[in-house]
């Protein structure tokens, strides 16, 4: 750990360089909301050298800001941390700084647990590189209308879009460009950016970062992209499920690991598959593990409204070689850049603890040694899977079975599932409160 002068000379030579007189300190929610403070840059560097105390409330109340505890919702120490500075994309002279809290208080952050897991990693002589790619989709909406509307019968952007349009790309080509620009303002990189199936639907893949930046830009990838096409008159949901009629939104999380002689360890050529012993043992910490910690990469109660049959989702633990149907997909192309896509979490997942539940669950994998069920290149829609393997089927289900694991307390720490699970479980009582649309059209004046 650096010391506090330490912390504030690398802060302060980091804003001069990207020649900044303010700046965007963000401490990001559980839900992975940029929760943003605009700081002159002399206040930053003392913030950044002395500490940044930042109000607990974060973590005691729903993503409606509808607290669960009672309490003072006292100011706990946290930090900028300096590796994270970046241009801001919307205003001259302005970077961008994510913090979080520090000490034991910190332990409940899925950023900071994210980044000890990177450690833990590197420990055993791994570096972790990853990538997410996210659907979304646009509406021609504001949040205005969106309330004036009752949030139904919105009206989509682009409404004839197909599936790689060249149309849509051809008429809105200056809207993805300014997007695009958006992010490599900030460097975050888009690997492309092109319609997918759905009136309004896109899909953004990042270039593939080392460490902490890949979760950092995926993270801050969402934010701005609301906030881009916000300026623009727009508005963008990463929201699982919209609609019956329509395909789930996933956040498709792709991992892999090297070791210092920067060699990718899950691939060996003269294996079967091209896949090594390792890599196999990583994937069976994976899918062994991912039906007691799903609730980690679907933490809302919509996002298993994404995970059932006939929506293009994963809804049990399996995995196989290029197999898009798979909750883990192996893609083997070439050896160097042999990894694992983990196709569970939804668009509206937090990057930091899908790519937490990823790396920690496949670490467990390859300590014990654990071979994973055999892959398959079957349609695992069609599939019928064995009991042990079946996700979860709500929020409320897959809060308890986080609560109950034994492994999960030793992988991610009391502090963290304590606080997590207190916070889905108040999530789901929230949502077990409410009566459906669809539940007054079933129901109502027939039993």
């Amino acid at each position: 750990m650096s010391t506090v002068n330490e912390a504030g000379a690398a802060f302060a030579s980091g804003v001069e360089k990207l020649g900044a007189r303010a700046v965007h300190i963000g401490m990001m929610d559980p839900a992975g909301e940029f929760r943003d403070k605009l700081v002159s840059v002399d206040k930053a560097v003392k913030l950044a050298a002395k500490g940044y105390p930042f109000c607990e409330v974060l973590y005691f109340w729903d993503i409606a800001e509808k607290t669960f505890i009672d309490g003072a919702f006292i100011d706990r120490p946290a930090f900028l941390d300096a590796a994270s500075l970046r241009k801001y994309p919307f205003a001259e002279d302005a970077a961008l700084c994510i913090a979080d809290f520090s000490g034991d208080f910190g332990k409940r952050s899925p950023r900071n647990l994210c980044q000890r897991l990177i450690g833990d990693a590197a420990e055993l002589g791994f570096d972790v590189f990853s990538a997410f790619e996210y659907e979304f989709f646009l509406f021609d909406e504001t949040p205005e209308s969106l309330r004036a509307k009752g949030y139904r019968d919105l009206t989509y952007f682009a409404q004839g879009n197909r599936t790689y349009s060249l149309q849509t790309s051809a008429i809105h080509g200056d809207l993805l460009q300014g997007l695009h620009d958006t992010m490599t303002t900030m460097g975050i990189g888009l690997d492309a950016i092109h319609t997918e199936l759905g009136p309004g639907c896109f899909e953004a893949p990042l270039t593939y970062a080392k460490g902490l930046k890949s979760p950092d830009d995926a993270a801050l990838f969402k934010n701005f992209a609301k906030a881009y096409f916000s300026r623009n008159g727009l508005t963008a949901g990463f929201m699982s499920k919209l609609s019956p009629a329509l395909p789930g939104q996933s956040g498709h999380l792709h991992v892999s690991m090297r070791d210092r002689q920067g060699n990718a360890v899950f691939a060996d050529p003269g294996a079967q598959d091209g896949i090594s012993r390792l890599g196999r043992h990583f994937i069976g910490g994976l899918v062994g593990l991912m039906p007691e910690l799903l609730a980690m990469c679907a933490q809302t109660v919509n996002a298993y409204k994404r995970l059932v049959p006939g929506a293009w989702a994963p809804t049990s633990a399996n995995w196989g070689v290029q197999n898009r149907t798979a909750a883990v997909r192996v893609i083997n192309d070439e050896p160097e850049s042999t990894r694992v896509e983990f196709r569970v979490p939804s668009a509206d997942a937090n990057p930091y603890l899908a790519l937490a539940l990823c790396i920690g669950a496949g670490l467990h994998g390859i300590r014990n040694e654990i071979e994973p069920p055999g892959g398959s290149g079957e349609n695992f829609y069609a599939a019928t899977p064995s009991l042990e393997a079946v996700f979860p089927s709500d929020l409320g289900q897959a809060a308890e079975r986080l609560n109950a694991s034994t492994v999960a307390r030793e992988i991610f720490g009391e502090d963290f599932i304590d606080s997590f699970v207190t916070g889905r479980r108040f999530e789901y009582g929230e949502y077990q409160k409410q009566v459906s649309e669809w539940e007054i059209r079933r129901y109502l004046g027939i039993v």
